[in-house]
């Protein structure tokens, strides 16, 4: 079983940057792949990015992509979401989430998750 934890959200001007931390407990972290989810007040939870276990490879949502950059650090259990380039409609709560299979941008896919971090976006 793996527990995540989010932390590094927070308040920010349109075009600041943020990064998110995700951090793991549980031995087989490094097994999993890992992926950020968001949810914005009255929408669903959308994928933003994901990472493979191995950390080769990377899918993005295509409202990010070329602003966020995810990567994990296996030695200290964590994965990061690296936010540029923010914009207003970035704006909502982000989850980490983890998968015991192979990399995937389909949300009913992933196993465990976290309680989110809020980021806002002010135009």
């Amino acid at each position: 079983q793996v527990h995540v934890v989010e932390s590094g959200g927070g308040l920010v001007q349109a075009g600041g940057s943020l990064r998110l931390s995700c951090a793991a407990s549980g031995r087989t972290f490094s097994s999993y792949a890992m992926g950020w989810f968001r949810q914005a007040p009255r929408k669903e939870r959308e994928f933003v990015a994901a990472i493979s276990w191995s950390g080769t490879i990377t899918y993005y949502a295509d409202s990010v992509k070329g602003r966020f950059t995810i990567s994990r650090d296996s030695a200290k259990n964590t994965v990061y979401l690296q936010m540029n380039s923010l914009k207003p409609e970035d704006t909502a709560v982000y989850y980490c989430a983890a998968d015991r299979g192979t990399i995937t941008t389909k949300i009913h896919q992933y196993d465990y998750w976290g309680q989110g971090t809020q980021v806002t976006v002010s135009s």
